[in-house]
Formats: C-alpha cells, sequence, structure tokens
C-alpha cells in the first residue's frame, strides 16, 4: 500500500511528460494545418476538420478521432462524478450512491445516477436538435465560458493559495481574461442558435444544490439553537431518569458540540437506553484528505458516571465517507485509548475533573497505550488484528480485564484489552474500560433520527416553496444518511422527528 502514492506520483509524471512533448505538439500542429486550409478555402468552414485531411491517411485518421471523441466523453464523465462527489461531501448536493470501482486507484468512482441523468441529456440534446451545428455552439459556449471563470478562479489561487502578489494576479487576470472574454462574448450571439443549453441546464443544477444547501442549513440551525442544556443532563441523574440497558447505542448527530434536541425526544419516548452512549457526527472538512491518523476525535459529556461520549469522524471532501467493516472495533479501542489518557491525565487530581467538551485526537494506528489485540486459544501469543464486527453473520465473543470474573466466556477466540502500566492504573479507570467492553459484548446499536423538515407558518412563502417542496422532494427521493453510512439495516433504530425551521 506504500507504493500506491510513488506510483501515482511517476504516472503523473509521465502524464505531464507526454502532453508537453507530444500531445501538445501535435494540437498545435493540427491548428496550424486547419488555420492553414481554411485561409484557402473559407467557404468549407462546417467540414474543415475532415476536408483538411489527406485522402491517403483519411480512415485512419477518422478512427483515432473517433476513438479521442470517446475519450473525451469519459473524461467529463469522470470530472462531473468526482465534482458531484465533492459537492455532496460538502453538503452542497443531494446523497447520491458513489460506487468505488477500484480498490487500489484512490478516486476512481461511479455514480449511478448521474451516468443515467447524463445519458438521459445526452439523448435529449441530440434527438431534440438534430442538427450537429447548434450543438457545436452550446459546446462552444460551454468550454469559453468555463474557460473563463477558471481564469477568474486562478487569479484567486495565485493570491490565496500561491500567496503571490495582487498585482500579479491582476495582470494575469487582464490578460487572459481580456483574451478568453473577447471569445466569450463573440460567442454569445449563439444563445438563440443552441448555445441556452448550457445556461438552462447550470440553472437547474445550481437550484438543485442552493435548496439542498439552504435546507441542510436550516435544520442544523434548528439543531444547534434548540441543543439540550447540560444542565437538564445533569438533572436527569447517570440514568438519565430511565433503565440502562447492557449494549452500546451509536446515536448519529450533525452537531460536533452539545448534545442535539432529538435525544431528548429518545429520553422522553422510550422507557429504556443503553449502557454506554456515544454521539457520532461525522464531519467533512475543507480540506482534500485527512490522513487515517486525524480522523477520530473522542470526548466526553457529562460526568465519567453517565457513560456518554462524542466521536467525531472527520474527512476531506476527497475522502470516501462509509462506515467500515471494522468501525465498531475503532470506535471502542479508541474510546479505551480516550479513557486511559484520560485517566493516566488525571492520575495527580481529581478523576471527575475532566472539562466536558475536550476532544482528543486518537491516532488509529499508534501501538502505545490501549488497543485492541485478539488471542487464539491454541497459540500462546496476541496477535495485533482487527477483531470481526458485531455486523458480521457469527458474532464474535468479547473477553477484557474482567475475563477471570466471567469464566462463562468462550475463549477459542476472544480479545482483550492491553494496558501499559498495568499495575499502576486507576480503579475507576479499570472498572470504566470492563463497562465498555461489557456493553461491547452485549450489542451495539445504531441510533438515528429521521426527521422531518417543513417551514414555519409564518414563514415567507419562498421559504415554504424551498422547504416543503423542493428540499422535502429532494430529501425523499435521495439516498438516506443510513444508507449513505452503511449503517446495518439489522441494527438501526430510527425516530421520527419534525423540524420546523
Amino acid at each position: 500500500m506504500s507504493l500506491i502514492p510513488s506510483i501515482s506520483m511517476e504516472l503523473f509524471m509521465f502524464m505531464q511528460i507526454a502532453f508537453v512533448g507530444l500531445i501538445y505538439p501535435c494540437l498545435v500542429l493540427q491548428y496550424m494545418g486547419q488555420a492553414a486550409f481554411l485561409s484557402k478555402n473559407i467557404h468549407d468552414v462546417s467540414s474543415s476538420f475532415f476536408e483538411s485531411i489527406p485522402q491517403s491517411v483519411f480512415w485512419p485518421v477518422f478512427v483515432i478521432s473517433s476513438l479521442a471523441a470517446i475519450v473525451a466523453s469519459q473524461s467529463v464523465i469522470s470530472a462531473t462524478f468526482s465534482i458531484v462527489k465533492q459537492c455532496h461531501s460538502l453538503g452542497c448536493f443531494p446523497r447520491v450512491k458513489v460506487v468505488h470501482t477500484s480498490r487500489w486507484i484512490h478516486g476512481r468512482i461511479y455514480i449511478p445516477e448521474i451516468n443515467w441523468i447524463l445519458m438521459v441529456l445526452c439523448l435529449a440534446v441530440t434527438l431534440g436538435f438534430r442538427d450537429t451545428t447548434m450543438i457545436g455552439n452550446a459546446y462552444g459556449i460551454a468550454s469559453m465560458t468555463v474557460m473563463f471563470i477558471t481564469t477568474w478562479l486562478m487569479a484567486l489561487v495565485i493570491v490565496f493559495v500561491w500567496q503571490n502578489s495582487v498585482t500579479f494576479a491582476l495582470l494575469f487576470l487582464i490578460f487572459f481574461g481580456s483574451i478568453e472574454g473577447a471569445y466569450l462574448s463573440s460567442s454569445l450571439i449563439k444563445v438563440p442558435q443552441g448555445g441556452w443549453v448550457p445556461f438552462v441546464l447550470s440553472f437547474i443544477f445550481m437550484v438543485i444544490m442552493y435548496v439542498w444547501h439552504y435546507g441542510t442549513r436550516e435544520k442544523y440551525l434548528f439543531n444547534l439553537q434548540n441543543k439540550v442544556s447540560m444542565k437538564w443532563i445533569l438533572a436527569l441523574g447517570p440514568s438519565l431518569g430511565i433503565v440502562r440497558v447492557p449494549g452500546i447505542g451509536l446515536i448519529y448527530t450533525e452537531l460536533a458540540t452539545g448534545v442535539p434536541s432529538i435525544f431528548s425526544h429518545f429520553v422522553t419516548n422510550l422507557p429504556a437506553f443503553h449502557q454506554v452512549l456515544v454521539f457520532v457526527c461525522v464531519k467533512s472538512v475543507p480540506v482534500p484528505y485527512v490522513p487515517p491518523d486525524e480522523q477520530y476525535l473522542i470526548g466526553r459529556i457529562g460526568p465519567r458516571t453517565y457513560r456518554m461520549y462524542r466521536c467525531i469522524i472527520r474527512y476531506g471532501y476527497k475522502d470516501v465517507q462509509k462506515v467500515e467493516d471494522n468501525f465498531e472495533n475503532q470506535l471502542i479501542s479508541s474510546i479505551a485509548k480516550f479513557i486511559q489518557m484520560e485517566g493516566e491525565g488525571s492520575s495527580t487530581g481529581s478523576y471527575d475533573s475532566s472539562p466536558e467538551g475536550r476532544m482528543v485526537i486518537i491516532r488509529t494506528t499508534d501501538t502505545s497505550g490501549t488497543r485492541l489485540v485478539t488471542r487464539d486459544a491454541d497459540e500462546s501469543e496476541c496477535n495485533s488484528t482487527s477483531i470481526r464486527s458485531s455486523k458480521s453473520v457469527t458474532l464474535q465473543s468479547l473477553q477484557s480485564l474482567y475475563e477471570e470474573e466471567s469464566p462463562h466466556v468462550s475463549h477459542h477466540h476472544r480479545v482483550q484489552i492491553e494496558l501499559s502500566e498495568t499495575e499502576n492504573i486507576n480503579s475507576e479507570v479499570k472498572e470504566e474500560l470492563m463497562a465498555l467492553l461489557e456493553a461491547k459484548q452485549a450489542g451495539v446499536a445504531y441510533i438515528m433520527g429521521h426527521s422531518y423538515v417543513k417551514a414555519r407558518k409564518a414563514s415567507s412563502f419562498m421559504k415554504k416553496i424551498a422547504i416543503d417542496v423542493a428540499y422535502s422532494f429532494l430529501r425523499k427521493n435521495c439516498r438516506g444518511p443510513a444508507v449513505a453510512l452503511n449503517i446495518p439495516h439489522i441494527s438501526l433504530v430510527e425516530v421520527g422527528m419534525i423540524y420546523y425551521v
């Protein structure tokens, strides 16, 4: 796996050399040849490409040009998949199915819904126009608009990413922007003759993205403004006013701080809750990739006796957002490391003096401190391999420090926790770790709120249309959050709740 970045880098360098040394000179020669042909045959503008080809090499060039058109179409499709995935990660596009077609090469994805939409649009444009000239007008305006917008974005990259002077960015913008602006303005006369298609499609997709982002943002602000106060949770006591049953409850929330309002909905309507509660928040950060060692942030909610934790899983907008097969084991291992680190940090003071809201980055590949290991009954040494998730067909039994007190647990394939400096471990830390693995042995449940977002009665007409009609339609026809996160259906618990935004 460590060879993949170097191979990708070598491939990228090879592509750069091939473009500069072969592709670019061929493009220049081809354009120069067409320009020379047009200067002598100005009346054959519509068929200048094929007319300029000598008859002796006509068919080889025809085959190569057809294959080049296929490659170009595949590039457009792949770029569309990548842009849609990044927009989805940033919360600007409805949830869609993302299939990773390569196990080794990162970024090779396939989105069935977008693929079908592209097919329908291609057929609609082809059958609707039935004229290559009008299709060419639409393509030309789209290409020039993309180049013009890219030049403006490049000026921002020069200032904010490359940290160059504003003067240099302005010179770049004026020089290239004036050239592309002239081409774009000359192509705008073709808008009535097919050039309106890219503008209409851009407007439709812009409305979809804006409505989805607006509805998602309003829902997030509702959760943020209606968070459950810590005073209310502390008043409930360690049992939260209900029966705490064995097991771990993973409560998914969009909030990175505080307790969501839907938790009070759970506590009010459910007679019992799990012994250990973990509030899981999956966040997309505005960077391409987040290193695996920095994805998990673990914290605590309330006193230690409440057994309530927070886990923030951070992804970049190019990362794969899904629950892996060993997600449960990684989560429990991370919480166990957090408990031990917190116990070591509070060894000189009170064990109950941990500030609520403090988050700690847990490195999943760090071998120090606490880690989950597997031990086979027929072997005398431990193997640092991942245990199977409770989502598998056969649930693997767990074993930890309470093994001596629980002899009924199977010894054929058991799991224990290794602690550094076990002889000096705090008794409260040991008790909390035992409770954590006891809960894991009882099972893990994924708890999500099935929310319905509606506009308030006093809202404006446009907001009611955006929330009650457009956003509701998109939410009902896109993939659910449980499916997008690959949460097992057999372990999923959903509770409905209406948000009036």
